[in-house]
């Protein structure tokens, strides 16, 4: 793993999310999101540079003002695919996009399946830990929806997943609380 890499894309997503936060109460910045899925996904596989690279970078094009070519010159080719196999298309509405990743993933690369494993371990970990201002409706409808699209995936990463599952019964305890 070459560490200045790695601090060059962290860099990269730092500055791209800048001024961004989560959902929820605390005001926590944005890249704490790339960086929780990373360090996942550097737990598990710390020899693929590429999917660690991704973790970091895996929302830059969807969420800010960042390119597939931006990407691709600053940490190549394979970095740049294994982002864009991750990105949303925006232009469709909430709902299509939603259905679109339950289908996506079960064509996806192994690599962009366990990005969407640790991506959203990392999403569920915030719902329980730094809640959005949802509806107890709305995040179970969240757990619920991420089962649908990760448990096609089932059986490629026993790692990756035990994190998956443990961050779906924390927010689970926690949405079962709030109610």
């Amino acid at each position: 793993m070459n560490a200045e890499t790695l601090l060059t894309a962290a860099r990269f997503a730092a500055r791209a999310h800048h001024g961004q936060l989560r959902k929820g109460e605390a005001d926590i910045p944005y890249v704490d999101h790339v960086l929780d899925v990373a360090t996942r996904l550097a737990a598990v596989h710390p020899e693929d540079e590429v999917l660690i690279l991704g973790g970091l970078l895996h929302d830059t094009v969807e969420d800010c003002d960042v390119t597939r070519d931006d990407i691709a010159e600053a940490f190549g080719e394979e970095v740049a695919a294994l982002v864009m196999e991750v990105t949303d298309d925006t232009a469709l509405p909430r709902a299509e996009r939603k259905a679109a990743q339950e289908e996506h993933v079960r064509h996806a690369s192994d690599r962009a399946k366990r990005l969407k494993l640790a991506d959203k371990a990392a999403n569920l970990t915030a719902i329980a830990r730094t809640p959005p201002d949802w509806s107890q409706a709305r995040m179970t409808e969240y757990v619920d929806w991420a089962l649908r699209v990760l448990d096609p995936v089932r059986g490629l990463d026993p790692a990756l997943e035990a994190g998956f599952d443990a961050a779906v019964a924390e927010a689970r305890a926690v949405i079962a609380r709030r109610g």
